[in-house]
């Protein structure tokens, strides 16, 4: 099943990013994309995840310096960017793989196309191992560790309904069942023709 595939790419791009555990380290993928387009898209995906999940972090000290606080919020804007950049990416490669599949006529569209489905899952992924760190911490109470392995449940369960949704999507597309489309997301705030404050200083 596909969802197999992408949790398992998730969890070794996290391991591979903690090794150093540094936010200016040089990204290097695992997979060729030639050989292997979507593993190579997947890999990327959740690489930019986990470097954003580091920077959400360190924005919010409280006692951060400003210059350093806009300097990260500019890096945190570019990464959301590219994140969507490759989701669309990745949507991109299911409607290629299903170009030649003609939808029923009583075929629907779903709420959400694949790869938005699949942003949530590495973000899961991400959410999952991070909560598991909590319930073994040191220097954590026992209260905290029973909540956290509490949460680490339902986040465990909302992979396993998440992949399942995922895996049912792509069967109903590759039978007919559903279509999809691919939509691009159109951002306007990071365009300097449709941005009116960066219109202004072109």
């Amino acid at each position: 099943m596909f969802s197999k595939k992408a949790n398992s790419i998730f969890n070794k791009t996290i391991e591979s990013y903690k090794i150093l555990d540094d936010i200016n380290q040089p990204f290097v993928n695992k997979f060729n994309k030639e050989k292997d387009l979507i593993s190579h898209l997947l890999y990327r995906k959740c690489w930019i995840d986990t470097v954003q999940w580091a920077l959400e972090d360190l924005i919010r000290d409280p006692n951060i310096d400003p210059n350093e606080a806009l300097t990260l919020k500019r890096r945190i804007d570019a990464s959301n960017q590219e994140r969507t950049d490759t989701v669309e990416n990745i949507d991109s490669y299911f409607f290629d793989k299903f170009r030649t599949v003609n939808p029923k006529e009583d075929a629907t569209i779903n709420t959400e196309s694949p790869a938005w489905a699949i942003d949530r899952l590495s973000i899961l992924a991400l959410k999952i191992y991070h909560m598991h760190l909590e319930t073994i911490r040191s220097d954590a109470s026992s209260e905290h560790k029973k909540a956290c392995n509490e949460k680490l449940n339902v986040l465990i369960e909302q992979r396993q309904n998440l992949s399942s949704a995922i895996d049912s999507l792509i069967d109903d597309i590759s039978k007919g069942n559903k279509y999809m489309k691919v939509y691009k997301q159109m951002k306007m705030y990071n365009d300097d023709e449709l941005n009116p404050v960066l219109r202004k200083i072109k």
